[in-house]
């Protein structure tokens, strides 16, 4: 991860930086909110800042970031039936528009990593039947 230049925009009244943490909490949440990704996919540290009760936004995420350009790398676990090729350029498609549109950067690529996928139900325990609910 780098620092953005010194001069990164200068205006009449001073200059403008952005840190790059700032541009993973806008990947982050940008990926997430695409139809299909079921979460995103963090190290050891993220894990462990999310044990501790802090939401991680940035997890999964990372950035290096020029003066003009970024490149964005993001880790995702995707949802059972969903076409992750599909899934993947709606990542790409939301991460370069949000930071893009936020920040000025030119987003020069966006690699989508698929760690996992994982089953909608899979943490619903079924319920037995009952005599009544047999009966129709």
């Amino acid at each position: 991860m780098s620092t953005l230049a010194e001069d990164y925009e200068k205006t009449e009244m001073g200059t403008i930086q952005i840190a790059p943490e700032v541009i993973e909490i806008i990947a982050g949440m940008a990926a997430a909110e695409v139809p299909g990704v079921a979460g995103m996919s963090g190290g050891f540290a993220g894990d462990i800042a999310e044990f501790l009760g802090r939401k991680n936004m940035a997890k999964g995420v990372k950035v290096e970031v020029g003066q003009r350009e970024a490149s964005i790398d993001v880790s995702v676990v995707i949802e059972f039936g969903m076409r992750i090729p599909e899934v993947a350029s709606g990542i790409q498609h939301n991460v370069k528009q949000a930071i893009e549109s936020m920040t000025g950067l030119n987003v020069v690529q966006v690699n989508v990593h698929i760690h996992d996928v994982v089953f909608k139900g899979a943490d619903k325990v079924e319920e037995p039947e009952t005599p009544a609910q047999r009966v129709k």
